[in-house]
């Protein structure tokens, strides 16, 4: 198994699935959410209508559509509120509920942004911690997913999710 974190672009990578930062509507939004929705092309939003709604640390799947990727799991991770609204508790239900939904269809590499540090606010060092450490652990569970990757979208988010790989 194999976990890593760079700069690049979800929207580009060539693997099985890639995780949608997304809205409890599942609409296509700004950020990541709008960049995958863009790429994807708009049988996305429609797809996404047939599977909404989808609450806060829950996942849904759809297609790729037009990108490189097979499937979008559309994760909604919380919005950070001071930590005290069980952010930490939901943000990693997403990364489960995603790897859950992976491993049911077969997914063997999957791509994840930086799950709610846009403009739901949550801090990057703690969202990064969280990311990793569910992801891990369930790995450890099942280890039907071959590959992981942290796409950074930038340097801040890189060195963020190199800390918290190289803690264990």
């Amino acid at each position: 198994m194999s976990l890593e974190a760079r700069i690049a672009d979800i929207t580009t990578l060539a693997v099985d699935a890639i995780v949608n930062a997304a809205n409890p509507q599942l609409v296509p939004g700004g950020g990541v959410c709008g960049a995958i929705h863009r790429a994807a092309g708009p049988e996305l939003a429609r797809a996404c209508a047939e599977v909404a709604p989808c609450p806060t640390g829950e996942a849904r799947i759809t297609p790729g559509f037009g990108l490189p990727a097979r499937y979008v799991i559309h994760a909604v991770g919380p919005v950070w509120h001071g930590g005290a609204d069980r952010e930490p508790e939901l943000l990693a239900s997403a990364y489960r509920e995603s790897l859950a939904l992976a491993q049911r269809h077969g997914i063997r590499s999957i791509a994840f942004p930086a799950i709610s540090t846009g403009i739901y606010g949550y801090p990057l060092d703690a969202a990064t911690g969280v990311a990793v450490e569910t992801v891990r652990a369930e790995l450890d569970r099942n280890g039907s997913i071959e590959q992981v990757i942290f796409a950074c979208f930038n340097g801040a988010a890189l060195e963020a999710y190199r800390r918290a790989l190289a803690s264990r």
